[in-house]
């Protein structure tokens, strides 16, 4: 009896221990189903925060930028001309003959002084020769009675006509040189040939054009500015010109005359603008935009204008401002072709948009997807 009873209280123990182990072994269980739950929850969140923001960045429109910055801009007044040569001369000749030679041709560029042209001269050295001999004749005669008048044996009024007579063909002689010398013609002045009107073999005489020769090292520009205008253009004033055949290239100038006189009849009155054509890149006769400055603000905010919007009479800009496309008003100030001066609201640094703000609205979300580089 006692062992049976044994027997059946380790059996009910050893249940009480299998049904422990078994609640246990379930807990374990659950607890890894938890977790993996979980991780799928989070990777769920992460995928589709992920899409929200790639959702928002494709919803963002996108455009270009720069960044404002700071110079010098100034007023002026806009006028039209053509250049002419400050310097430009004919060339004749100052005897009669035959062109020889010709040395230089249109378009060259020569010196003063330079020969240009040479005449047939045989007939002007023959002539200089004569001259000489008559000269040193006539000056061996005032000698002798030089040494005659000396010793009294000549009256002082013989004397004086041998000595008047030798001056004379000493004269004689010079200009007879100087005709032989004219035979070679040079330029009277530094700069290109413009034209060259006679051919060799040619009979020329003194009234016959020759040459044209320009000095284009300064150019000149007329313009006819309006009578309100005179109170602020002076002599020395700055001025630059520009041409649509030379593009983004400034000739800087100065006034160099002002004349005081209005023309009753259109009420202007004639500026002449000075150019230093250093590169020889300006021509005579080109058409020029002149722009006479009359005031200058330094150090002052300027925007490019490929970034303004103009509405009515208002000048606009898209300021970005984190993604978002704030749109300004401008309280424009200077401008000119390239840029224009903002004088409130817009502070250096800032990004306007430069491509994309067409149709653009004020507070839109935009992307960034170039940054352009201009210099102020």
């Amino acid at each position: 009896m006692t062992s049976k009873l044994l027997g059946v209280f380790m059996g009910v123990v050893l249940a009480i221990s299998l049904l422990q182990l078994n609640c246990a072994g379930g807990d374990a269980h659950s607890e890894n189903n938890n977790d993996v739950v979980k991780g799928a929850n989070d990777d769920t969140t992460s995928i589709k925060k992920d899409k929200k923001k790639d959702k928002e960045a494709e919803e963002r429109i996108p455009v270009e930028t720069t960044t404002v910055g700071t110079g010098d801009i100034s007023s002026y007044i806009l006028l039209s001309s053509n250049l002419e040569t400050e310097k430009m001369t004919d060339v004749y000749s100052r005897v009669q003959g035959l062109v020889e030679e010709i040395y230089v041709e249109e378009g060259e560029y020569v010196k003063k002084d330079e020969v240009l042209m040479k005449l047939e001269a045989d007939e002007y050295a023959l002539e200089e020769a004569q001259a000489r001999v008559n000269y040193e004749q006539e000056k061996s005669r005032f000698e002798r009675a030089k040494a005659m008048y000396e010793k009294n044996l000549l009256s002082k009024e013989e004397f004086e006509q041998a000595k008047f007579a030798a001056e004379a063909k000493r004269i004689q002689w010079e200009q007879a040189k100087l005709n032989l010398d004219y035979t070679k013609i040079t330029s009277p002045i530094s700069g290109v040939i413009g034209e060259r009107l006679r051919r060799p073999g040619d009979r020329i005489q003194p009234s016959d054009k020759l040459f044209t020769v320009i000095n284009t090292e300064e150019m000149i520009a007329v313009v006819h500015v309006p009578e309100k205008e005179i109170g602020r253009v002076a002599k020395g004033q700055r001025a630059y010109v520009t041409s649509q055949h030379l593009e983004d290239e400034r000739f800087s100038g100065w006034i160099k005359r002002v004349s005081p006189v209005v023309d009753p009849q259109s009420g202007t009155f004639k500026v002449t603008i000075g150019i230093r054509n250093v590169e020889n890149r300006l021509r005579p006769g080109m058409f020029v935009n002149v722009h006479i400055i009359t005031d200058t603000h330094e150090n002052t905010v300027l925007i490019p204008k490929t970034a303004v919007i103009y509405e009515s009479e208002n000048l606009h800009v898209f300021v970005v401002r984190d993604s978002v496309a704030k749109k300004v008003t401008l309280d424009v100030g200077y401008q000119d072709y390239e840029k224009v001066e903002s004088l409130s609201k817009i502070e250096p640094g800032e990004k306007v948009i430069v491509v994309g703000q067409a149709g653009l609205k004020d507070e839109t979300k935009v992307k960034i997807v170039s940054e352009q580089a201009y210099s102020f």
